[in-house]
């Protein structure tokens, strides 16, 4: 039962994303230093017993850091993906359902959000904000929604003239009732999918923008972490490694996660693949 369930990539990504999470609720308890203390006789010093991950440029343990940044990723990373989720799905799904003028005008605006490059309009609105979590995350949320509404669209459009659906709407079914009750439960695999591979996408933008001075300040966050490392690449090269470790370990899990759950909602994309290869 078990193996028809999961696969590799899905189990991978479960242990590695189910890991960064214990770390992260975990971190007050695991933390061995105040992650803001600072101490400037003990500036940047190797990994050992007393510092696991050594000690950053102002003094502070390098592990507490990396564990609270860890609740300040994933905060920010759920964040965006609910918003664009919520925001996208209603969207997309609205204009399909509406056909028409409406289905016309909603895809021009998005093909429109298109045709920048995401990460410019997400520096452009970040910049706007000057540099804060609650910018940080609109400005993602902003770029992250089109691929929900481009999904759900396409979705709804395959399935909202099936049988069930014209036999509800001759009933006197209202649209609301109709996209709430048949539609959207049956649209929910590729937006739980691009959902979480897309939760990879953010913390891995968020942490861009943070390491350009855009993001999270005032709080330990991984990408502020790797650019204040960076300075010190030649001489104390684990100050920029550890958190540069813990995006990779976090977005590889995102990934792996998101390709096993498309591999079990679409069995055929699984097989088409192996035959690119």
């Amino acid at each position: 039962m078990i193996k028809g369930i999961f696969n590799r990539s899905m189990l991978i990504g479960l242990i590695l994303i189910g890991a960064v999470v214990f770390l992260a609720l975990a971190a007050p308890w695991l933390a061995p230093q105040d992650p803001q203390k600072t101490n400037f006789d003990q500036r940047l010093l190797s990994p050992s017993s007393e510092y696991p991950f050594g000690t950053d440029h102002l003094g502070r343990c390098i592990l507490s850091r990396v564990l609270f940044a860890a609740r300040i990723s994933l905060f920010i990373g759920a964040s965006v993906i609910a918003i664009s989720f919520i925001a996208g799905t209603l969207i997309g799904s609205v204009s399909a359902y509406a056909g028409g003028i409406v289905d016309e005008t909603v895809m021009r605006f998005v093909d429109g959000f298109l045709a920048f490059p995401s990460m410019f309009i997400a520096l452009a609105i970040a910049g706007i904000f000057g540099g804060n979590m609650t910018g940080l995350i609109i400005a993602l949320s902003i770029v992250e929604w089109t691929a929900y509404a481009r999904v759900s669209r396409g979705s709804v459009l395959t399935v909202k003239n099936v049988d069930y659906i014209a036999v509800s709407r001759m009933m006197g079914g209202r649209a609301p009732y109709i996209l709430r009750h048949h539609i959207l439960p049956n649209i929910t695999s590729p937006l739980l999918v691009i959902s979480t591979l897309g939760m990879g996408n953010v913390i891995l933008a968020a942490a861009g923008l943070s390491f350009l001075g855009l993001g999270v300040s005032s709080a330990p966050e991984w990408g502020m972490m790797v650019n204040e490392g960076r300075l010190f690449l030649q001489s104390a090269p684990h100050v920029m490694f550890f958190p540069g470790i813990f995006i990779v370990i976090t977005v590889l899990g995102f990934n792996f996660l998101g390709d096993g759950l498309r591999d079990i909602f679409d069995p055929r994309d699984t097989k088409q693949r192996w035959r690119l290869f």
